[in-house]
């Protein structure tokens, strides 16, 4: 029941005996850091080494864990929203105080770049101080006339479980905490099993900062993502991961009709016009396929390029991706760190020698570094189409299939041709004819002439099986309150 990674992965792995370890890492349960009643060992992607222990939650632990959050919700929720917010960006500051070491055990247990992992918690910070100064508007008057005055209040749900990915573990975990309480709620964060030591270490930071049970942060493998989805006490379930994920936790979640919020996988695709400029679109597309290693759900992972401009367009990405620099994530100069974990690094080789099989062309890349740990250079693929698993399937890795088409209405046809709508990007010299074709595209965001930057004032989902509902923007108060409705009478006049 693979509850809690949102890619192709195995079980946590156990203990290491003779694991050297610089920290103990511990949950957050009842506002107190305890040890769960086991470990399981986390891998360093640069070495595919164990280095470090994680704490493995129990059911009993889990269990208080949702039992203090249910005796925490009821007087958090009656704080007026200025005192929850002051909790919020007091919990900034905490962040941003002990920055280095939040960004030390991110690259480490993650992979990315140093300055990718201190820009991500630059993001939470940012996130949490812009969740912690903007209104939300909780009544409002529906009507008011001579018979009666309707009024409709928002009123928070109570305990939300957040089960966050191994891709962005702090900032996934960040957004589902901060968009839980400031609307009132409480909430338990679960992360993967590959990456769960920034958040156990962000809820450490964060201990003192909120009251006893308001926040929580447990750590294992599927079970413990199973028995918080099937808790009775939990009201919420947001979960950021794969479509298969998060099918089951909508089945998981059925019985009690607990509300779900599912940012679910994708299969982006950009679309390059005939009027486009070949080199600006090249680099940019380049960035946001390869980006944290193409470990994004809203990567760019399929392109169309009018057959004007294709040959042209292909020879500009396999020279980024010639240029490209790969390895550990301290290593200065590094623009690229390795594929998360084992299972993941092999489905990728697994989806390339596929579609090599099926007579792709590798233009650059193609195969795995020699050496430790899980290392796959951008790799750039034409001569595919669909009916390839690499065009078809969300391969969430640095490969990008490219592929000419001949007219427009091909080329949205063939990006529509997908059970995700996650996000798109369309690129031309002409914006309004670009925009006119990004409205055809069926995606929850549509970007023209860039790719995948988001912001906490913009909802953010999927649409197909790519998500339910949306995260953040106006929808952060809608997904995290129920609409009561009160209706007044008003006493009838005397004639």
């Amino acid at each position: 029941f693979n509850i809690t990674r949102p890619r192709c992965c195995g079980p946590p792995r156990p203990a290491h005996r003779g694991l050297a370890m610089a920290r103990v890492f511990r949950m957050l349960i009842g506002g107190r850091l305890v040890p769960g009643e086991g470990t399981f060992a986390v891998v360093n992607p640069s070495t595919g080494q164990p280095f470090a222990e994680a704490p493995s939650c129990s059911r009993a632990q889990l269990n208080e864990a949702v039992c203090a959050a249910r005796a925490a919700f009821p007087r958090w929720a009656a704080l007026p929203l200025k005192e929850r917010q002051a909790m919020v960006m007091a919990g900034a500051k905490r962040i941003e105080e002990n920055l280095d070491m939040l960004v030390e055990t991110l690259v480490k247990e993650q992979g990315k770049p140093v300055a990718d992992a201190k820009g991500e918690f630059m993001g939470i910070i940012g996130t949490m101080k812009f969740m912690a100064s903007r209104p939300f508007e909780y009544e409002k008057v529906l009507a008011d006339n001579d018979r009666e005055r309707i009024l409709q209040r928002r009123v928070p749900l109570g305990v939300v479980g957040g089960i966050t990915p191994w891709n962005f573990p702090p900032l996934m975990a960040a957004w589902k905490m901060c968009e839980a309480l400031t609307t009132g709620n409480v909430c338990i964060l679960k992360p993967s099993p590959y990456t769960p030591l920034s958040t156990l270490l962000m809820g450490e930071v964060l201990a003192e900062t909120f009251p006893a049970g308001v926040l929580g942060v447990v750590s294992g493998g599927d079970d413990v993502g199973k028995w918080l989805v099937e808790h009775e006490d939990v009201n919420k379930i947001s979960f950021t991961g794969s479509t298969r994920t998060g099918k089951l936790i909508q089945a998981t979640a059925g019985p009690s009709l607990k509300r779900l919020t599912l940012e679910l996988g994708g299969n982006d695709a950009a679309i390059v016009l005939p009027d486009a400029d070949a080199k600006t679109v090249a680099t940019g597309i380049f960035n946001q396929a390869m980006g944290n290693s193409g470990q994004i759900c809203i990567a760019v992972k399929r392109c169309f390029v009018h057959e004007s401009k294709f040959d042209e367009v292909v020879g500009h990405l396999a020279e980024l991706a010639s240029k490209a620099r790969l390895g550990d994530g301290f290593q200065k100069g590094v623009q690229y760190g390795p594929i998360n974990n084992k299972m993941q690094f092999e489905r990728i080789k697994e989806l390339v020698e596929d579609a090599k099989k099926s007579g792709a062309k590798v233009v650059a890349g193609g195969a795995p570094l020699e050496g430790s740990g899980y290392f796959y250079p951008p790799t750039i693929l034409t001569n595919v189409a669909e009916g390839t698993r690499i065009v078809d399937e969300e391969q969430f890795g640095p490969v990008l299939p490219v592929m000419p088409y001949a007219n427009v209405a091909e080329a949205v046809q063939r990006a529509n041709a997908t059970r995700f709508g996650l996000g798109a990007s369309v690129w031309g010299t002409d914006v309004a004819r670009a925009t006119e074709v990004a409205g055809m595209v069926e995606a929850g965001t549509v970007w023209v002439n860039k790719h995948g930057d988001l912001s906490p004032d913009i909802p953010f989902g999927g649409s197909k099986e790519s998500g339910i509902g949306r995260q953040m923007g106006d929808y952060t108060l809608e997904s995290h309150t129920e609409a009561k409705v009160i209706r007044i009478a008003k006493p009838k006049s005397k004639m």
